[in-house]
């Protein structure tokens, strides 16, 4: 089954230095039928605005993934790390039993980032972080491995989930087969232009949720980018 959610759909808020637009149930948004998709718990896509960001701030038990596409935002956490993540880097903190930080656009241009939240394998996991470049935006008509907790992946970032995070770029009528089992489900998420997936069109900002598959027919209706997720179907117990 390939569900489709058009961008209209996704919840917006806007702080005046910072739209965020909401996949899921987050902060001031609450669907009960939309909390997760396996343990992807929060895919948020957010605009933040020159010389703002977020305050120190604390999490615990969940694994954070923040993928920026544009500009550069600064981290500082109560582990000892003070770092600048630029577009095409990727950054996973893993909260475990608790960590507090900071995120702020120190530039004059916005930032343009996904940030992404995981239900981890197992509570308690001692804080930890890792940032790696991975070039992913000069991607030519491949899936790009930005983060994973299966370990038969290399020089991906590593995440406590078994789950993995692929960037894709295809031209226009170019075409991808990932290849999946009926035990796992399929997240997409355009970021640019359009896609036919399993013969369902979808538009920039559409998302895609796929179950029951062992493999997802991508084809780019123009050209295209967007985020590929493959998680679980089981759902997550915590």
């Amino acid at each position: 089954m390939t569900k489709l959610i058009n961008a209209a759909d996704r919840h917006l808020t806007s702080a005046g230095w910072l739209n965020s637009y909401f996949l899921f149930s987050f902060a001031d948004y609450y669907d009960q039928q939309n909390m997760n998709f396996g343990p992807l718990r929060v895919f948020n896509d957010d605009t933040i605005a020159a010389r703002s960001g977020f305050p120190q701030h604390s999490h615990s038990d969940m694994e954070i993934i923040t993928i920026v596409l544009d500009g550069e935002i600064a981290h500082e956490d109560s582990i000892g790390n003070e770092t600048t993540i630029r577009a095409g880097e990727v950054q996973r903190m893993t909260a475990g039993t608790g960590i507090t930080h900071s995120e702020r656009n120190n530039t004059d241009e916005e930032v343009h980032l996904y940030q992404l939240w995981f239900i981890p394998s197992s509570k308690n996991i001692k804080p930890s972080y890792e940032q790696r470049r991975v070039d992913f935006l000069d991607a030519k008509n491949e899936l790009i491995p930005l983060v994973s907790g299966q370990k038969v992946l290399e020089d991906v970032v590593y995440m406590n989930s078994n789950s993995t995070v692929y960037y894709g770029n295809l031209k226009a009528d170019k075409e991808i087969n990932f290849q999946t089992f009926d035990i796992r489900r399929t997240f997409i998420y355009i970021t640019e232009g359009e896609l036919v997936v399993n013969g369902v069109q979808a538009e920039k900002n559409d998302q895609l949720r796929i179950d029951n598959m062992k493999i997802v027919e991508i084809k780019a209706a123009q050209d295209a980018q967007f985020i590929l997720i493959d998680v679980p179907a089981v759902e997550a117990n915590f």
